[in-house]
C-alpha cells in the first residue's frame, strides 16, 4: 500500500519537473530568438548612414505637410495662412528672418567687384519705378530715342521729372548717411584713454561702461583725482 502511494506520487512529480523542463526549454529558446533579432538589428542600423535617422524624419515631415496643403486646398483655405495662425509670433519673426537671410545672404567682402554688384542688386530691389512717367515719356520720346541700340546717341534726349530728381538726391544721401556711420564705427581715437592690455580686455571694458559706467563716475573721478595729486 505503501509503495502504490509513493510510486503515485512520484509520477506527479516527474510530470511536474518534465513541464517545466519543457517551459525552461521553450523560454530559453524565445530569448535566444530575440538577441539574435536585436544584433542584426544593431548590426543593419551600423551599417546606415550617419544622417539615416535625420533623413527619415525629414522625409516623414514632407509627406505630412503635403498632406496637410492637400487638405488646406481641398477646403479652399490659403496653407501657408493658416500654418502661420498655427505658430506663436516669436517663431514665426525667427522664420521670417531666416527667409530674409537665405534670400539675401551676406558673404562678407570677396572683391569689388562683388561688393559693387551686392549694392546695385540692393539698389535695385528698392526702386519703386512711376509707370505713369514711363508711358508718358514713351509716347513723348518714342521710336529709337527710347528703345536705344549700341549706336544711339541719347545725350540730352532723355529729361527727368523733378520728383525723380529729388528721390535720387534723397537716396544718394542717404547712402552717405550709411556710409559715414558704418566706418564711424571704426574710427581710431589717438586721444582716447588707455584703459586695457589687449583687444579682448578693450572689448569688455566697453561693456563695463555701457551698462556701470553712470554708477561708477564718481569712483573713477576720485582715483583720477588722487592719481593726479
Amino acid at each position: 500500500m505503501d509503495e502504490g502511494s509513493s510510486s503515485s506520487s512520484s509520477a506527479p512529480k516527474k510530470m511536474d519537473f518534465n513541464e517545466r523542463f519543457k517551459m525552461l526549454h521553450k523560454m530559453r529558446q524565445t530569448t535566444r530568438k530575440e538577441n539574435h533579432e536585436q544584433v542584426v538589428e544593431e548590426d543593419r542600423r551600423s551599417k546606415l548612414p550617419k544622417n539615416h535617422e535625420a533623413k527619415k524624419q525629414r522625409d516623414q515631415w514632407q509627406v505630412q505637410e503635403l498632406e496637410e496643403r492637400k487638405a488646406a486646398e481641398e477646403k479652399g483655405l490659403d496653407y501657408e495662412r493658416v500654418k502661420a495662425l498655427e505658430l506663436s509670433a516669436d517663431v514665426t519673426e525667427k522664420l521670417e528672418q531666416k527667409r530674409k537671410r537665405k534670400k539675401n545672404p551676406d558673404l562678407g567682402f570677396s572683391s569689388y567687384e562683388d561688393m559693387t554688384l551686392r549694392q546695385h542688386t540692393r539698389l535695385t530691389a528698392a526702386l519703386e519705378p512711376d509707370l505713369d512717367n514711363y508711358k508718358k515719356m514713351r509716347e513723348c520720346v518714342g521710336g529709337e530715342q527710347f528703345y536705344p541700340t549700341a549706336d544711339t546717341l541719347i545725350h540730352g534726349s532723355h529729361y527727368p521729372t523733378t520728383s525723380a530728381m529729388d528721390k535720387l538726391v534723397g537716396d544718394v544721401k542717404g547712402q552717405v548717411k550709411r556710409r559715414e556711420q558704418y566706418h564711424r564705427r571704426r574710427l581710431y581715437d589717438p586721444d582716447a584713454p588707455i584703459d586695457y592690455i589687449n583687444e579682448k580686455n578693450k572689448k569688455f571694458n566697453k561693456k563695463l561702461e555701457k551698462y556701470y559706467g553712470k554708477y561708477t563716475e564718481d569712483i573713477k573721478e576720485d582715483l583720477e583725482r588722487g592719481t593726479s595729486i
